[in-house]
């Protein structure tokens, strides 16, 4: 009997237009409005480049030309120098194709347009460059043989003490979360496949409710099978999810792409479970209980930052607990765990609040319908 009804459910997901709509069509298209929105963003605005700098070297200052191309040939060099003449820089300067100007002849200087990160970092430089300048002839002057090994010293300690340390070995891209919370929305929107397994085993809400109720099949084998069913479906709908984000959106989820996979599921029995439990309390009709669950499946995405990317944030500072129950913001947490947290402590915490949320939804929805009798049918 259990394997019929699973059979059935199946067949009747497949032929459920709010299922193709909502958890196939409408998260591809609201996908690739994000990476159009924000693909690029984090690449053009805040990634770290290589700083573009004139430099005028009136005087032939061989020694400094060859920092620069030494710096030139780094995976990520710092600098990325264009050598050519006062009038030119200049010029560059004005039209904003370099952060600074750099004159070599008789001592170095800088020149800027404006205040920033960038030009800050070139006074740096130069500051640094200037003093080791003149530590490397007055070792010349002075002690002409040491004066190799001043040099190899301030290499050594140049290279010592310039590391690059990475804050996070996932994804730093800030605008990835809404992605996540694309992510958490799909699993929240399950909750209408999840009304629907209370649709059909409540009398008074579906002619094959009242089917269902009739015949000699136990009510709580009749509810597994249908939940069983719409979880499969529900799987199906989040590894699409999972998978067109990731290889034709190419959106970076970090080097744990293979545990984003059934974070997903997770979170998606989740969306499938509130959705059973709400709809077996809620005593109003099939299209009242569907408005009820996609408005608060929007609203806890919303708090959770699918609109507003620091919404979650915002309610961290004033309900900090709220983060911690929204069903949409645990969900998209669980990803950004796995992203940015190299120990899995966090992650595991989150995949444990899910698991006992889709639990006690469950438990909840079994106790409600089955309390639920029919004078006549």
């Amino acid at each position: 009997m259990f394997l019929h009804i699973f059979k059935y459910e199946l067949k009747n997901g497949l032929r459920t237009k709010d299922l193709i709509i909502w958890l196939i069509l409408f998260p591809i298209l609201l996908g690739t409005c994000f990476k159009i929105a924000f693909g690029s963003i984090y690449e053009k605005t805040e990634k770290f480049r290589s700083i573009p700098v004139a430099v005028v070297d009136d005087g032939d200052n061989a020694a400094f030309r060859q920092v620069i191309e030494s710096i030139e040939r780094a995976d990520e060099p710092f600098l990325k120098a264009t050598f050519t003449y006062k009038e030119k820089a200049e010029k560059m300067l004005d039209d904003g194709d370099v952060e600074g100007i750099i004159f070599t002849a008789d001592k170095l200087s800088l020149t800027v347009k404006e205040k920033g990160i960038k030009e800050t970092m070139l006074k740096s430089f130069v500051e640094q460059y200037t003093v080791r300048e003149k530590i490397v002839m007055d070792a010349i002057n002075t002690a002409p043989e040491k004066a190799q090994e001043v040099i190899a010293s301030l290499t050594s300690d140049t290279a010592s003490s310039c590391k690059e340390i990475p804050l996070t070995q996932g994804n730093p891209d800030p605008y990835v979360q809404y992605f996540y919370n694309l992510i958490a929305m799909v699993a929240m929107f399950g909750s209408i496949t999840g009304m629907h397994i209370t649709i059909q085993n409540q009398a008074d809400l579906s002619p094959l409710g009242a089917r269902n109720n009739c015949s000699p099949a136990p009510k709580s084998i009749s509810i597994a099978a249908c939940l069983a069913g719409s979880y499969i479906m529900q799987t199906v709908c989040m590894i699409n999810c999972v998978t067109f984000l990731a290889f034709v959106l190419k959106v970076d989820f970090g080097d744990r792409l293979w545990l984003v996979y059934p974070s997903a599921i997770l979170g998606g029995i989740l969306g499938v479970s509130f959705g059973f439990f709400v709809g077996s309390i809620a005593r109003v009709s099939i299209k009242a209980k569907t408005a009820i669950l996609m408005s608060v499946s929007m609203a806890l995405c919303f708090c959770s930052g699918l609109m507003v990317g620091n919404m979650k944030a915002v309610i961290a500072g004033k309900i900090p607990w709220f983060n911690n129950i929204n069903p949409a913001a645990v969900i998209s947490d669980c990803f950004y765990c796995l992203n940015i947290y190299e120990d899995y402590d966090r992650f595991i915490s989150k995949l444990i609040t899910m698991a006992v949320t889709s639990a006690a939804f469950i438990v909840l929805g079994f106790v409600v319908s089955r309390r639920k009798k029919y004078a006549s049918i």
